[in-house]
């Protein structure tokens, strides 16, 4: 009995040490040998776990001892799988629309940029070389990057504006080649409304230049349509110096440029601040990375294409607005995708947003900047956005991607200020006339519903006798309505939706504001 009681003994002392638990001393053999299997049992299960546990921990050791860096690289992470556009893109951004008259050089001089730029490789150009070598038409192997179907490549003529990206040392540039061609000319305001900057390119070739800035020439129009759409900033680039019927003569550029001043000037363009001319040949690239060689022009001594590209400043842009996107274009691609340039504000992935003018509540699925998926993009940039909760059928081109707290206002009716730039001769503008209008994306037939006071060019201020008509040149208030309800803002409160155009066969009018206190009150 004295040794089964030492055994005991030592199995309770053995059971608190190892165990930290006790076994009845009046428990019988068989029990204590069953309890001791079932602890260790227990006992190899709390091991293993606790092992486990101690990778985990070992791993996020340094994590649990600073749980603010943990969230900061947490936030890293899953920065560096989706990356914040806002963030990470250090270089600026500049939106620029290449506009002129037909055959001018556009989506050469752009396919051209992209070459330079590293964006197309040898073997590209070599494929559309042989392209436009069977077409018979050698020249336009460059204009095929920019021209992609098979409709402007045969025609030798831009249809939509194409859209491409390159970058600099400092500048990540959204390239819009709009048509110089006037049956396209919705398409060209399509583009010009969301650029920054534009180039306007104009042919050195003799003949050319005469028939795009004579009456009715593409150069002219364009001209007024970009300042009317907010470009403020113009490269007027003159192409096709090395032809033979120019040889990069300063003559030739210099009548040009002479020509063009005075009606930039009556345009509204300040040609000191905003213009600045130089000249390029598009096909062989030349004054366009590089500065060109002294033996080729020696009377030029100012920037390259790019180095004038680069010294543009960015416009001033709030990324904490309310959020405003004019919807381009939308497709189905895993739900609803959206494509537009941000006017005001900024766009998370996950955010909730509206659709105007249809109300439609929707969700940020995805966010993409130049091919790329970000986690935020802000103003000025360039996006497809991938939505849920609402279908691609329900939403039109003009409707507009915007905050639910501060939403776009939509109306039927509203009163505007128009300077009216081109009649025809002996026409009037009077209430009842019907045009195009033409808002950021929006295009929508309108009719001027009452002529309400016109304004002195001179003084700027309302003129005291009664309106029934004006003539060319006049600036008026009207009021004016449209079928369908459209997006538009207080031109003091977004200029970029506030600014618009109206075009008929007959007339151009420049739209300059949206009149702040009378809008209100004509709002549907």
């Amino acid at each position: 009995m004295d040794i089964e009681a030492e055994i005991r003994a030592l199995q309770l002392d053995s059971a608190e040490d190892d165990k930290g638990t006790t076994i009845p001393e009046d428990a019988k053999p068989e029990e204590v040998e069953m309890k001791e299997k079932v602890e260790e049992v227990e006992m190899t299960d709390k091991v293993e776990k606790e092992g486990r546990k101690d990778e985990v921990d070992g791993k996020s050791q340094p994590v649990q001892a600073e749980p603010k860096v943990k969230d900061k690289e947490v936030a890293a992470l899953e920065d560096a799988e989706v990356p914040d556009e806002m963030e990470s893109q250090n270089k600026r951004h500049l939106n620029v629309v290449f506009i002129g008259h037909v055959d001018a050089g556009k989506s050469t001089t752009g396919g051209q940029i992209l070459f330079l730029s590293g964006q197309v490789d040898d073997r590209t150009i070599q494929k559309y070389e042989k392209e436009a070598k069977d077409k018979s038409r050698e020249s336009w192997y460059m204009a095929y990057i920019m021209d992609t179907n098979e409709e402007e490549r045969v025609k030798g003529k831009t249809v939509e504006v194409g859209r491409a990206h390159f970058e600099t040392e400092t500048t990540r540039f959204t390239i819009l080649d709009a048509p110089g061609h006037k049956s396209y000319v919705p398409n060209m305001i399509s583009g010009a409304s969301q650029a920054d900057v534009g180039v306007l390119v104009i042919s050195a070739r003799k003949g050319e230049f005469e028939t795009g800035y004579e009456r009715g020439g593409q150069t002219r129009e364009h001209v007024q349509l970009a300042k009317t759409l907010g470009v403020t900033k113009l490269l007027v680039v003159v192409n096709k110096m090395d032809d033979h019927t120019v040889n990069w003569s300063k003559e030739r550029y210099d009548e040009i440029e002479s020509k063009m001043i005075p009606f930039l000037r009556s345009s509204g363009y300040n040609v000191k601040k905003d213009v600045l001319f130089l000249p390029i040949s598009g096909l062989v690239g030349t004054n366009m990375k590089t500065r060109v060689d002294k033996s080729t022009c020696p009377w030029w001594s100012g920037p390259c294409l790019f180095e004038a590209l680069d010294s543009i400043e960015v416009p001033l842009r709030d990324p904490k607005g309310p959020f405003r996107m004019p919807i381009i274009d939308k497709f189905k691609d895993m739900g609803t995708v959206v494509m537009g340039k941000v006017e005001s504000g900024s766009i998370c992935e996950g955010e909730s947003l509206l659709v105007m003018p249809n109300k439609a509540q929707v969700k940020v699925l995805a966010v993409y900047c130049d091919e790329n998926k970000v986690r935020r993009a802000g103003p000025g940039e360039n996006l497809r956005v991938r939505l849920s909760g609402v279908e691609e059928e329900d939403i039109l081109a003009g409707f507009v991607l915007t905050s639910i707290v501060k939403t776009i206002p939509a109306v039927t009716e509203f009163t505007a200020q128009l300077q009216i730039l081109e009649l025809l001769e002996n026409a009037i503008f009077t209430a009842g006339y019907k045009a195009v209008l033409h808002i950021h994306s929006v295009v929508e037939e309108c009719e001027i519903v009452k002529l309400l006071q016109q304004i002195d060019p001179k003084t700027k201020k309302p003129m005291k006798k009664k309106v029934l008509f004006v003539k060319n040149g006049a600036v008026i208030v009207c009021r004016m309505q449209v079928n369908n309800m459209i997006c538009i803002e207080k031109f003091s409160d977004f200029p970029q939706l506030g600014r618009f155009t109206l075009r008929t066969e007959d007339f151009v009018l420049r739209g300059k504001q949206i009149v702040v206190n009378l809008i209100r009150s004509c709002w549907r």
